[in-house]
């Protein structure tokens, strides 16, 4: 008996101490959803719920309601950042160990001013990278057995200890809840509170995945065993200004091998827009190496 009430207090302590950086997130009609203290004046919630950009109010955990304006956001990962009127967050504990599948967690809400509300279960899956339905790429993402009751999105999930794993969202997904990991959402809500947005880069291609002829990745000096065939290139865009040609296998950019879609897409990070990158080809069979200048996605 002693045993399962250490364990339920255990739980309780989670919760509370969660629940301390977890806050009311007023900013879209009928349902309030939930957010993340990021900073003393920032909390990190889901972009879905930002559905205007006026009028936004924060209620925090011990009941004070606080003025705040959009500080920036990124649909393709589903996150926003909201700037508070006043100082008055603790950032809440991000956890310093990685989630791993079967881990006992709880997600935890503040859908309405009655107090953090909570559920629990355990990581069935880590899976990534994998495309959003909002034009985004994670590079991981956590599945859990946990309920997310209406108004979760936004809100933690959280160890046995309160310390947080990631951000839960119900708009990256038809019909479910996802976990954005902690270190990717930190990444881009620093991102966001110094410039509002996340760039994403393009090259104006179209591609296919195909297998690189033996011959070919002889040649290329790699064991890769996949890459991207052009098939079209934008007139006048950043590929066809480079002079990559159509019949080109991608197999690298700035070094890192590319062997599907979502390896290019990844590679196109905020980091390469602007800049000229170096992209491995194989044309004809030969190896050849041109200078793209990343443009910026719209």
């Amino acid at each position: 008996m002693s045993t399962l009430t250490d364990f339920s207090n255990g739980l309780a302590a989670a919760v509370e101490k969660g629940g301390a950086g977890t806050v009311l997130v007023d900013a879209r009609k009928r349902y309030p959803a939930s957010g993340i203290a990021y900073a003393a004046d920032l909390v990190l919630t889901a972009d879905h719920v930002v559905t205007r950009d006026e009028d936004l109010r924060v209620i925090t955990s011990d009941g004070k309601t606080v003025s705040a304006s959009l500080a920036g956001r990124d649909p393709g990962s589903d996150l926003a950042l909201l700037r508070l009127a006043e100082k008055v967050l603790t950032p809440a504990k991000i956890a310093d160990a990685a989630a791993k599948v079967g881990q006992l967690v709880l997600a935890l809400g503040r859908p309405d001013q009655s107090g953090v509300q909570a559920s629990w279960g355990i990581i069935t899956a880590i899976g990534g990278p994998a495309r959003t339905g909002r034009g985004g790429l994670l590079d991981e993402y956590i599945q859990t057995e946990t309920t997310s009751y209406p108004g979760f999105s936004g809100g933690p999930l959280v160890n046995i200890e309160g310390e947080v794993l990631g951000l839960n969202t119900s708009g990256l997904t038809h019909g479910s809840a996802l976990t954005i990991p902690v270190k990717f959402a930190w990444r881009t809500a620093d991102v966001l509170a110094k410039h509002g947005s996340v760039k994403r880069g393009y090259l104006g291609v179209r591609t296919q995945s195909v297998d690189i002829p033996d011959a070919a990745r002889i040649a290329l000096k790699r064991e890769q065993e996949h890459g991207l065939l052009v098939l079209w290139l934008e007139e006048k865009g950043p590929a066809e200004q480079g002079g990559l040609l159509v019949g080109d296998i991608l197999v690298a950019v700035s070094g890192q091998p590319i062997g599907d879609p979502d390896d290019l897409f990844a590679a196109l990070n905020s980091d390469t827009v602007g800049k000229a990158i170096a992209v491995e080809v194989s044309r004809g069979g030969r190896p050849e190496t041109v200078k793209v200048m990343v443009g910026e996605r719209k």
